[in-house]
């Protein structure tokens, strides 16, 4: 099988969050889709192995930043290659408080949402979750995977989805 062929899928780019244990920590996900839209459902594709994973499944309450062609690149690297275990990723990237969670301040719309279920597959968790609250922070274009990849010549960190070792 040709693999490339995976990169033919749309993917956006975001900034997932939440707070557990009064700490705020995050990732970056490319997996996520609207599944319904009443009442408003997503799903989210999060690596077993990120620490982001086990605080999603203990606090239930998460925020998505939906971050745009103008966002820093900064943030996509401090979320996706480094761990809320070893650092606090808010004392890098600025962020405001919408409903008592993080959002990144140069995203360009935001999700917050509550896990109603889950389904697990051999790597990943994607997590169900009804969307609460949202709004358009700025008219910038959302960034897409392939934006990430063809313009700003991003990687791919080890635990995304779409991650090929080749």
């Amino acid at each position: 099988m040709n693999n490339n062929v995976l990169n033919n899928l749309s993917y956006g780019v975001y900034i997932v969050s939440c707070k557990i244990n009064d700490k705020y920590t995050g990732c970056t996900v490319n997996s996520i889709m609207q599944i319904t839209s009443s009442p408003v459902t997503i799903a989210l594709s999060v690596n077993k192995e990120n620490y982001t994973h086990s605080c999603l499944e203990e606090v239930k309450h998460f925020a998505v930043s939906i971050l745009s062609e103008k966002s820093n690149p900064l943030a996509i690297g401090t979320f996706g290659f480094r761990s809320g275990k070893d650092i606090n990723k808010f004392d890098i990237i600025p962020y405001e408080l919408i409903d008592g969670l993080p959002i990144i301040k140069d995203a360009c719309g935001y999700l917050i949402c509550n896990l109603i279920n889950k389904t697990e597959t051999a790597t990943h968790t994607i997590f169900l979750a009804e969307v609460i609250n949202g709004d358009i922070i700025d008219n910038n274009t959302p960034m897409t995977y392939s934006y990430y990849h063809n313009v700003i010549k991003g990687k791919t960190p080890k635990l995304a989805p779409t991650f090929i070792n080749d």
